[in-house]
């Protein structure tokens, strides 16, 4: 798959695959991933699939930064986030994914309820890597690859 796709966000990007749930674009010349979620709500092994997946394109490549773009998410769920955040971001740190970009969906309730789990996921694991990853949010994916 070597579709390039013609947007202005995403003009430098491949498309790396695309399933029921994800489309993945991928930049190896700015070393840049993106996840883009396509449903309002993903079960959490499809979830797993598509992001072991993504991992195996981490692992083949030379990436730096992992952009997701959360903007169809119409529910929350917590496992989800947790597995995300404890095990495969932590997994991808020692591939030389640090920084990250989050774009959420429009939501006030949705940014809550991220900040309520971040909290408690920091807690209930005190041995997280946080402090080793850029995190930030952003509005639109232009954003995300300039920051």
């Amino acid at each position: 798959m070597n579709d390039t796709l013609h947007t202005s966000e995403t003009q430098d990007f491949e498309l790396a695959f695309e399933q029921k749930y994800v489309r993945v674009l991928i930049s190896p010349e700015l070393k840049i991933v993106i996840c883009e979620l396509l449903a309002d709500y993903i079960p959490i092994e499809d979830f797993k699939e598509a992001f072991y997946q993504i991992g195996e394109i981490v692992k083949a490549g030379n990436y730096e930064k992992f952009i997701f773009d959360k903007r169809s998410l119409r529910a929350f769920h917590q496992p989800t986030m947790e597995w995300y955040f404890i095990y495969w971001k932590k997994e991808m740190l020692e591939y030389g994914v640090k920084t990250h970009r989050k774009i959420l969906p429009d939501e006030k309730w949705f940014e809550k309820m991220v900040q309520i789990a971040k909290a408690q996921i920091l807690q209930n694991y005190p041995d997280n890597i946080i402090d080793q990853l850029d995190i930030k949010y952003c509005d639109t994916i232009e954003e995300a690859i300039a920051k």
